[in-house]
């Protein structure tokens, strides 16, 4: 009994000294106050707020705190868009009397009319967007895997460059995470295994509609879609390898080649990696060059809107454009070759 009548009156104390603290600090500007503006008007006021906030404050940072995991934990990663309408938006986003705006405008009007694509999904605008939007594609279509991902071990190729003389490897960012070292090949491993696992995954499912709402679920988790947006990355890698040792020994290889090494910033793969792919996910997004590697690597037909060239024979672009036969077709738009959205041609 006396040690519970010993807390009530340790308790009451403490309330008191928070209260006569207050009460003090209140006092000393109400004080600070009269010495600087003797004018019983502007105290009034100062007391006036002062009191409003004394009482205020401290509740207030309760209910903050107390919310404040329910926001962190509410809060989502969303990548990718809803299905909305391509008309309603262009209308939106691009109001105004501006020549820009029209040209944008009418190249909305022309996918809605002459190629009967009625709704899009916008794209978060990062530096992975290009990725971003071309792995929904796939993933939400049931692509297979491109054969000469089915032939070999994929989460091997790390240590095969590095075996063919390429310790430069190593030097490999993923987005903003910088020089990994000899934890490269763990990460990447991790990467391409998740990439390929997600791959056949969604090629299995064969109702569309199921393979939508997993897509979208699968791209609300950003860890795991940075990841395997490295995995692409890399793979790109592994392809411009490929492509400069053929182009070495006399091979024949696509068209875009000859503009792609002969670039100042990407004669060889090293170059390559420093100066261009190491940006991807950090400071830069993938150039329209790149996308011409980006659909050879994975081999599809990456047809392109490009909403800014309405007019033009540019308007319609494929990536590659030598590609083959039996490759697969996914559809993205653009206003700026830089970021991209989805065209839905299909629910």
């Amino acid at each position: 009994m006396a040690t519970l009548l010993l807390n009530q009156d340790i308790n009451s104390t403490v309330s008191e000294t928070k209260i006569h603290s207050l009460s003090q600090a209140f006092s000393w500007i109400i004080d600070w106050t009269w010495k600087k503006f003797p004018n019983p008007l502007i105290v009034g006021i100062a007391a006036i707020v002062l009191s409003s906030w004394f009482v205020r404050t401290p509740y207030k940072w309760v209910v903050y705190l107390l919310k404040w995991p329910l926001r962190i934990r509410g809060k989502r990663n969303i990548s990718v868009g809803p299905s909305i309408d391509i008309l309603e938006y262009a209308n939106i986003e691009w109001k105004g009397d501006t020549r820009q705006a029209e040209k944008l405008r009418m190249a909305y009007e022309d996918i809605y009319l002459l190629h009967h694509i009625k709704h899009m999904r916008r794209i978060r605008g990062d530096n992975y967007c290009a990725l971003r939007a071309v792995l929904f594609q796939i993933f939400s279509q049931g692509i297979p895997l491109p054969s000469w991902m089915k032939e070999q071990d994929i989460t091997k190729l790390p240590e095969n460059i590095f075996m063919h003389g390429c310790n430069w490897v190593q030097q490999y960012n993923f987005g903003p995470e910088r020089y990994t070292g000899n934890n490269v090949f763990g990460k990447l491993r991790k990467c391409l295994e998740l990439l390929q696992v997600q791959w056949m995954n969604f090629h299995g499912i064969k109702d569309q509609e199921k393979r939508t709402a997993m897509c979208i679920k699968l791209f609300s988790k950003q860890e795991s879609e940075y990841k395997m947006f490295e995995a692409m990355k890399f793979l790109m890698l592994y392809t411009v390898f490929e492509l400069h040792e053929g182009l070495k020994d006399g091979e024949d290889v696509p068209g875009f080649c000859s503009i792609f090494f002969a670039r100042d910033s990407s004669p060889d793969p090293l170059s390559f990696m420093m100066n261009h792919l190491n940006q991807v996910g950090d400071t830069g997004g993938l150039e329209q060059i790149e996308m011409f590697l980006l659909g050879c690597t994975f081999q599809l037909k990456i047809r392109t809107f490009r909403l800014y060239k309405h007019g033009t024979e540019e308007y319609v672009t494929c990536y590659p454009q030598d590609c083959q036969r039996e490759w697969h077709e996914i559809l993205i738009l653009t206003e700026d070759d830089r970021h991209y959205n989805i065209p839905i041609t299909c629910e």
